[in-house]
């Protein structure tokens, strides 16, 4: 089982808060492609701001974290950056909007509370379904 620093998962859920709120404020879908390519790249547990975050703080955590959870949370951003992406080249702005607000409303919630919703609904997932786990 892998482990992972929750204050990197914090710090780059900051920076995801960032890069999507530049998303709605610009309609960059070019942006919103580089926040998937993050959140596919967190989705195997190779995060570019986690790695950033490793490189900036060289103390080691109080505490690890299970990383699947937070592997599901990516997975998730990443469904809503595609959403949204989808939304964009389309010219659905609604969707576009709406997918993007949800991303960077779970990043906010992980950032500013450490309330991360994806890998509460992980945890949900894995109740519910105990022979999946």
């Amino acid at each position: 089982m892998m482990h992972v620093d929750p204050r990197a998962l914090r710090f780059s859920a900051a920076v995801t808060t960032v890069v999507l709120a530049a998303v709605l404020v610009t309609g960059s879908a070019w942006l919103l492609g580089a926040q998937a390519a993050v959140f596919a790249l967190g989705l195997f547990g190779a995060s570019p701001y986690g790695m950033i975050f490793k490189g900036i703080v060289k103390s080691p955590p109080a505490e690890l974290e299970e990383a699947s959870p937070s592997r599901f949370a990516q997975g998730v951003g990443l469904f809503c950056a595609l959403l949204g992406l989808v939304g964009y080249v389309t010219q659905i702005t609604p969707l576009a909007l709406g997918a993007t607000a949800a991303a960077l409303f779970a990043a906010f919630l992980n950032a500013a509370f450490g309330f991360c919703l994806g890998c509460e609904m992980f945890l949900i997932i894995r109740r519910l379904l105990p022979a999946a786990s």
